[in-house]
């Protein structure tokens, strides 16, 4: 993988953590807005979503799924979680290979191919199911400093950039599925939901 712009020059994994949104919260089936200003709060946002992602665990966040109606997520596809025992004799996670990238504005193009994926959701906790996705595209995005970047995508990247991009436009994964599977699932999971599962 080429690393470019778009990835974050500090490994760092210092951040709040954020609360991550469940279905059915409104803003998950919101149209996010484009992002127009690119100073430090931004940045503070999208490290805070890194640490967040980080922490879950999950493979790619959205700016809706913690509450932010902005077209802004955040992806690492690479990274590897390792159980150590610290010096104190206590178990704790550690990070290796963070490759992060940050995508401001997104826009899809030259979706080529189709694939079969199966998928979660940090906002679905608990759901696995298969999703078609194009094989790879083209992401036009900005920066941090809110220059024009463009990057060619394929295999996991390609379809964790199609879920994340989902969700600024206000869909979520189960959309994606026939309304019959779509309408068991979510009752499934608004069932366990309920229960506190």
């Amino acid at each position: 993988m080429i690393i470019h712009e778009a990835h974050i020059k500090d490994y760092s994994l210092s951040g709040e953590e954020l609360e991550i949104y469940k279905f059915p919260a409104p803003v998950l089936k919101k149209k996010a807005q484009e992002v127009t200003e690119f100073d430090e709060n931004l940045e503070k946002l999208c490290l805070n979503m890194l640490y967040t992602m980080y922490t879950a665990p999950g493979i790619g966040l959205a700016a809706p799924q913690v509450g932010i109606s902005k077209r802004i997520f955040v992806i690492d596809t690479q990274f590897e979680r390792e159980k150590v025992i610290n010096s104190d004799g206590k178990e704790e996670i550690r990070l290796k290979n963070l490759t992060p990238f940050i995508f401001i504005n997104p826009v899809l193009k030259n979706q080529e191919g189709e694939v079969l994926h199966q998928e979660g959701c940090l906002s679905f906790p608990g759901i696995f199911v298969d999703v078609k996705r194009a094989e790879k595209l083209t992401v036009e995005f900005k920066n941090l400093k809110g220059e024009n970047m463009s990057m060619d995508v394929d295999e996991l990247l390609s379809i964790c950039v199609q879920h994340e991009f989902d969700h600024i436009e206000g869909i979520v994964f189960l959309d994606r599925l026939s309304m019959l599977k779509r309408n068991m699932l979510m009752k499934k999971f608004l069932k366990n939901k309920k229960k506190g599962k």
